[in-house]
């Protein structure tokens, strides 16, 4: 998008199938099944033909770690406990993994109860689940827990096992599960850091994965940091709201409460994919004999600036755990998204800057430690186990505005709304802004490629918007890719005040562009070249590219493996080298050869 401003923001496992009874040749009484038994939410997986299969509860594929009692006594387990909780708190327990290994009573009702005993009920609801689903009993799982539990807490989570009727075949760490789902094909040793930030709690991990062994070498984090805590600051923002423009204190209204904090979530989640998000609740009650409405708008903006404390506290924390590992930055190859809360954009983008890398984020980060407990689950009983499978976009496909690249503002700055790994099919949105009061047009560009100049990325479509509002700089307009199974991706951008609408679809967006990529990217650095005019010389326009070749090359040193970053210094003497004897048909060679790896790379 040429002529507006960025608001630059950052914004699966499959579904078991139909058929629940294809094991391969494990016998019925192997079967072990993988539970993650977590502090917020739980799911339960299995193996099935080589791979892990999440297994749904109640229509869902995660149960919240949630038990209570109705008015009439009847045992409420997940959703069901979930939804009482805000106006019954008294009669419903949750986090009770935080009690774990504590020698102490959690009331609920009129009676207490021990957290093994709790845990227990929720082991209960995803057994039954396990078996209703394939169709059989089933007598044991495995069962993960935080990397830093205790004896004591993984005792306890043993207990809640027992009095489950489930044998505990293991107690495997979340970090060591995760790792696990994402590289259960791995050959090679790495060491990844596993940022796990849930509902309720978070905790880093470096972990060192070989054929062998996956050994978790340092964790630190929060036992009461997460997405909560994000739904928090949002209830707390529109409470203050609704004190300041209706003068209404809701503290005491626990109905009205309720419905905020469920509002709360959903706007949390929505401002994942999109850069605003409308709470709109009718009647939440009566004021002078008067019904109060909410109607507030979020902005993705005001969220980031609400959570930052919090995940300044999260990288704090990882860099904590690679001092305790021994390791810097550099020695580590991935990074693993663990938990609903990692969804947050500013999270990735935040990680990406701290860390030099993009997060791998193709799992569903609620689902990925459930379906590492499976796959350990399925080597304990002589399982072949193969990685999970999803579809995922091989290209990062976004927009060009206005914005700051190295330091400078820059009209094609790339604004990636889709990131290369994402599960699809996927829909994101960004905010972007006019540049001049009265702008009557903008032009967006559609643009796949990783470069964070745009120009150097692959064009793939345009559009044009006329007839804008005239009003001053600054009107929003709301852009959005979405791309389907099929390759096929559709932009849209719109005013959002409004609601004039410009769309383009592009088909086969992710593999177009396959064929005869090498030269196209050598004329796309042709065309970049630094004071290139007509007049130019060839051998004036060749040594422009040249140099830039090296600064783009100097660039990827920084996060190229030792491997390819010898590759670039040996490329980039050669070039050098030519440049200084004027030899042209060398200095050809060796441009075309460093393009060749440049494009590799960036690839």
């Amino acid at each position: 998008m040429t002529t507006s401003c960025a608001r630059l923001r950052w914004s699966s496992i499959a579904p078991p199938g139909a058929d629940a009874n294809k094991l391969g040749n494990t016998a019925l009484n192997d079967i072990i099944i993988g539970i993650d038994l977590g502090t917020t939410n739980s799911e339960v997986a299995v193996v099935q033909e080589g791979r892990p299969r999440i297994i749904e509860v109640d229509g869902s594929n995660i149960l919240p770690s949630m038990v209570g009692l109705a008015d009439d006594g009847a045992l409420l387990v997940g959703q069901a406990a979930r939804n009482q909780y805000t106006l019954y708190p008294e009669r419903t327990v949750r986090s009770v993994k935080r009690s774990m290994g504590e020698d102490l009573r959690l009331p609920m009702g009129d009676q207490a109860y021990t957290p093994q005993e709790i845990s227990a009920l929720i082991l209960g609801r995803l057994k039954k689940a396990a078996e209703v689903y394939l169709g059989h009993s089933v007598s044991k799982a495995v069962i993960t827990v935080p990397a830093y539990f205790s004896d004591a807490q993984r005792q306890a989570t043993r207990d809640a096992g027992g009095l489950a009727n489930l044998e505990v075949a293991r107690i495997i760490n979340e970090p060591t599960a995760a790792a696990l789902a994402y590289e259960a094909d791995h050959k090679e040793a790495k060491n990844i850091l596993v940022y796990d930030l849930g509902g309720g709690t978070f905790d880093v991990s470096v972990v060192r994965l070989n054929q062998e062994v996956t050994e978790v070498l340092a964790s630190h984090g929060n036992n009461h940091l997460g997405g909560d805590d994000f739904d928090a600051k949002l209830v707390e923002h529109v409470t203050a709201h609704l004190k300041e423009s209706k003068g209404i204190d809701l503290s005491d209204e626990r109905a009205a409460m309720a419905r905020i904090v469920r509002a709360c979530e959903a706007a949390k989640i929505a401002l994942s994919d999109a850069p605003f998000a409308r709470i709109e609740e009718a009647y939440l009650l009566e004021q002078n004999g008067e019904p109060v409405h909410l109607s507030l708008e979020l902005d993705r903006n005001d969220y980031e600036e609400m959570i930052t404390p919090y995940i300044d506290e999260t990288l704090e924390a990882a860099h904590i755990a690679l001092k305790g590992a021994g390791l810097a930055v550099t020695d580590i190859q991935e990074v693993l998204l663990v938990g609903g809360a990692t969804r947050t954009p500013l999270i990735q983008q935040r990680l990406e800057n701290e860390l030099g890398m993009q997060p791998r984020s193709e799992m569903d980060p609620e689902l990925c430690v459930a379906a590492g407990a499976a796959i350990q689950a399925a080597v304990i009983s002589g399982q072949q186990v193969s990685g999970v499978l999803v579809d995922v976009t091989p290209y990062t496909f976004g927009t060009s505005a206005w914005a700051d690249l190295n330091g400078e503002a820059y009209p094609y700055t790339y604004v990636p709304l889709i990131r290369k790994n994402t599960p699809i099919p996927v829909t994101k949105s960004d905010a972007f802004e006019t540049m001049r009061d009265g702008q009557p047009a903008i032009d967006v560009k559609v643009y796949q490629g990783e470069d964070p100049d745009a120009l150097n990325n692959t064009e793939i479509g345009s559009f044009r918007i006329e007839g804008l509002s005239d009003v001053p700089a600054g009107n929003v307009i709301v852009t959005t890719f979405a791309l389907d199974v099929n390759g096929i991706l559709h932009v849209s951008s719109r005013e959002k005040r409004t609601g004039l609408e410009k769309q383009i679809t592009i088909d086969n967006a992710t593999a177009r562009f396959e064929e005869k990529e090498l030269d196209a990217a050598r004329e796309r650095l042709s065309a970049l070249i630094e004071g290139e005019t007509e007049d130019a010389t060839p051998e004036a326009g060749e040594g422009a590219q040249a140099r830039a070749l090296i600064d783009k090359a100097e660039r990827l040193m920084e996060s190229a493996n030792p491997e390819d970053k010898e590759d670039l210094v040996d490329l980039v003497e050669s070039v050098r080298d030519a440049l200084a004897e004027g030899n042209t048909d060398k200095t050809e060679r060796a441009v075309a050869e460093l393009s060749d790896l440049i494009y590799y790379l960036e690839s």
